[in-house]
């Protein structure tokens, strides 16, 4: 069965009326207008800070939660949306990634597992435990194309997350991301070519734009890589849509030629 997979990598945009028009403007173009699916970055409407995911966090079914829900709704497609700061009533703030279907209901929810805590000499330093707290959970979903997988960012970096969600029967692994200048050059598409081939799934990366004037500069670079490790759409660090049709039956095919996964 084949999907067309739009991935937006996008400025941030911290105002959100904002955010929700120029998405809005986004899917209205005619390049999208057939789309099955729209993913977002990591952070979409947040800057990435920890001392602004307090200030900036919702509950579930807050104000973004909403609006995207609506725009699933409105244009009838798959919204996997990024990730935003979630609030709980207990005060607990999440890296926490959603994704509606085509009606406008949610039907994933993943709450970021591995923080981003690193230390980088002569680079990175970032605690996303200072405010963050981790989720405890592998996430897997239905659509009517396939069972999928959704991690955030850092989670690539740990393999057996992806076994648990091939294990569930996902071909296909959906990973907002925002990579930065120290990790980005080094592991990005190292990172996501091995957990396709690995897994033998197609895996979507989508990142933020670089935005030089933020105190966190992602790498950009969204991606969509196919379970031989190919990558068939790229961005580089400007704002920009992959657009790409996929055929899931590659995965049984490459699976079946080469037998590495048994799921």
């Amino acid at each position: 069965m084949k999907m067309k997979i739009a991935s937006l990598q996008m400025n941030i945009i911290t105002d959100k009326i904002k955010c929700i028009d120029y998405l809005e403007k986004n899917l209205q173009k005619p390049e999208l207008r057939d789309i099955d699916m729209l993913t977002l970055p990591e952070m979409f409407c947040s800057p990435y800070q920890s001392t602004a995911f307090p200030e900036y966090a919702e509950p579930e079914g807050g104000e973004m939660w909403q609006a995207m829900s609506e725009l699933a709704r409105k244009y009838r497609i798959y919204i996997s949306a990024g990730s935003v700061p979630e609030k709980t009533p207990s005060g607990k703030i999440y890296n926490t990634a959603y994704v509606f279907n085509r009606e406008g209901h949610q039907i994933a929810k993943h709450r970021k597992v591995h923080l981003f805590d690193i230390a980088i000499s002569g680079g990175q330093y970032f605690k996303e435990s200072d405010t963050l707290t981790a989720g405890d959970s592998i996430t897997t979903f239905e659509t009517e194309f396939c069972t999928m997988g959704l991690c955030i960012c850092f989670d690539i970096r740990f393999p057996e997350m992806f076994s648990a969600m091939v294990k569930r029967g996902a071909k296909l692994i959906l990973i907002p991301a925002s990579f930065n200048m120290t990790t980005g050059p080094a592991h990005w598409e190292l990172l996501y070519r091995a957990r396709a081939v690995d897994n033998q799934v197609f895996v979507i990366g989508t990142s933020p734009a670089r935005d030089y004037a933020s105190s966190y500069i992602s790498y950009g670079n969204s991606l969509i890589v196919d379970p031989w490790g190919r990558i068939i759409a790229k961005q580089e660090e400007a704002e920009g849509i992959n657009i790409a049709t996929i055929d899931l039956a590659e995965v049984a095919r490459i699976r079946s030629e080469m037998p590495v996964v048994h799921a």
